[in-house]
């Protein structure tokens, strides 16, 4: 459905996002890089072929599996500079923690315990890192991420790349690497069938995924960033509340002797994720979690039916678990033991690959999501 810039729908794809132009090129480049695991074999090793394509790459080393990611943040970083200059408040803390959020919420998916984080924060220039405010809040923050984690952080590399990096800008990665030990923690959908439970885990808000949306959808706002959502809650602020760290729920399961069958991380492409296991299975929900308020305000701004909002943002959910259905009650009680809320909300049936969202009369097929 067409929009124009001040009223009518608002897509993510005419926020300057089109998935049909990037996913040919993932799963050009996954090809190419298939073609490269016989190398590991000149070190003894070889790779799980059923982790491409998944959120982390796996190798097995012999008496354990070895797992790693690297992500970017994106452009959150645009919202917290505009809100600094706005409010006069440093929100690199919360920004922080959403750049390890991207890799350490992807590691998890596979059944890893992350280990390791490294720094990658790649400035327009060495000006930037001379904000004593804003850089001590990105190091704190960062700190802090890592120790809720329980992860070591290794290292980093801070380039000042003027003319790649837009001057007085920043792009923040991270690359994480964790252990699968023992080896039956490795969740790849191997073992995901018929009969399981999906356990959904609440978000934060809009997380990292969407921010080019969120940002066009400024320009119909009153007040920009500083609109009210609600009662001294400001549009930006809501922005920027840092994305959930989910690896102590993941942690909490493992120690209660629970090993999901399968994980999503519910980011770019929204709900869709729920299919991004490439087996002929259809996951219907019958619950759905409660919106939080800022996709609920981005939603109604942007004029977006729930098809179009499930297929780009979290919703409220961020994160699936899929478990046997006698573990599904009990996976939720850990959750919710570790601050995170939780639902079942699901179940996997066999039939075509389909999603069903039931309570909102939505469907996505194979064909809504290409990764492989």
């Amino acid at each position: 459905m067409p929009g124009d810039a001040a009223t009518g729908t608002l897509s993510y794809e005419q926020a300057g996002v089109n998935y049909d132009l990037i996913d040919p090129l993932k799963v050009t480049a996954q090809r190419a890089a298939a073609s490269t695991a016989s190398q590991l074999a000149h070190h003894g090793f070889t790779e799980v072929a059923a982790s491409r394509g998944e959120s982390a790459y796996v190798v097995d080393v012999g008496p354990f599996y070895l797992a790693s990611i690297v992500e970017c943040l994106g452009t959150k970083t645009l919202v917290a500079d505009e809100m600094a200059r706005l409010t006069g408040k440093s929100w690199y803390d919360a920004i922080a923690q959403d750049t390890i959020a991207m890799a350490i919420n992807d590691l998890i998916t596979v059944g890893a315990t992350p280990l390791v984080v490294q720094a990658y924060w790649a400035a327009g220039g060495s000006d930037w890192f001379g904000d004593d405010q804003r850089s001590q809040a990105l190091v704190a923050g960062w700190k802090r991420a890592c120790e809720v984690c329980q992860v070591a952080w290794g290292g980093g590399e801070t380039p000042a790349l003027a003319g790649i990096v837009e001057e007085g800008r920043i792009d923040l990665a991270a690359s994480c690497t964790g252990l699968i030990n023992p080896k039956e923690r490795l969740s790849v959908g191997d073992k995901l069938a018929a009969g399981d439970a999906i356990v959904l885990l609440a978000s934060s808000g809009i997380h990292a995924n969407g921010l080019s949306l969120a940002r066009k959808l400024v320009e119909r706002l009153p007040d920009g960033y500083l609109t009210e959502i609600a009662p001294g809650l400001t549009y930006g602020a809501a922005l920027l509340a840092p994305t959930t760290l989910y690896s102590p729920v993941t942690e909490a399961l493992f120690k209660a002797g629970i090993t999901p069958h399968y994980c999503a991380n519910i980011t770019g492409h929204g709900w869709r994720k729920l299919l991004r296991h490439p087996a002929e299975l259809s996951y219907r929900i019958h619950t759905v979690p409660p919106v939080t308020p800022v996709l609920r305000f981005i939603q109604q701004q942007a004029q977006q039916d729930d098809r179009e909002a499930y297929s780009t943002l979290n919703m409220g959910a961020g994160f699936a678990i899929f478990v046997a259905a006698e573990d599904a009650e009990r996976t939720v009680e850990i959750a919710r033991a570790q601050g995170i809320a939780a639902w079942v909300a699901g179940e996997v049936e066999a039939g075509a690959k389909r999603l069903q969202i039931e309570p909102l009369d939505i469907e996505f097929g194979n064909d809504d999501l290409q990764l492989r």
